[in-house]
């Protein structure tokens, strides 16, 4: 079993919309129309916008290999990227998806320990996510890792608009 890390740059453009579509998809398809799946996919996933979100330095992405096949992605952002306002000390783990065949391996660890170690060596305070509300595993997952809620915010899938939780980690530097 071989496990690596590459962070993203805009070569990896459409491998990242691919594991974006695969791993998303595979997390809410079954909770949500069609419709608002796809609209979602295409709003966020499109080529322009990933690579926008790719060449923002505030943002960083990264890839992570399981035995030599891409499992999943990771997603952080800091300053103005947030997509809430939680300041300079904060770094959001906007994403974080392993593909279902993935799961149980270690990776999500792997990628929340590279999010925390990307926050420590910028001087980060607290780590902080949203997380669907009806997202049980992960909602477990975080407990686990040490998160806790600490706010809610609207997320719209399509016409739909759903809560998340936010949730949050302080880091010992």
């Amino acid at each position: 079993m071989t496990i690596n890390i590459k962070k993203c740059t805009l070569e990896d453009s459409r491998k990242l919309q691919e594991i974006s579509y695969e791993t998303f998809n595979e997390t809410f398809k079954h909770q949500n129309s069609p419709e608002n799946i796809n609209s979602y996919l295409e709003r966020a996933f499109n080529i322009k916008q990933l690579e926008k979100e790719l060449s923002n330095n505030s943002s960083q992405f990264f890839l992570v290999y399981f035995n030599n096949e891409v499992a999943g992605y990771l997603k952080v952002n800091t300053n103005d990227a947030q997509s809430e306002e939680m300041g300079d000390e904060s770094l959001e783990i906007e994403r974080i998806y392993i593909k279902n065949k993935f799961q149980k391996q270690g990776l999500g660890k792997y990628l929340l320990n590279k999010a925390m170690e990307t926050a420590i060596k910028s001087n980060k305070k607290k780590i902080w996510l949203g997380v669907w509300e009806k997202n049980e595993n992960a909602l477990a997952f975080y407990k686990k890792m040490g998160f806790v809620q600490t706010g809610t915010h609207s997320f719209y899938m399509g016409d739909v608009e759903q809560m998340d939780f936010i949730m949050t980690k302080t880091l010992i530097n």
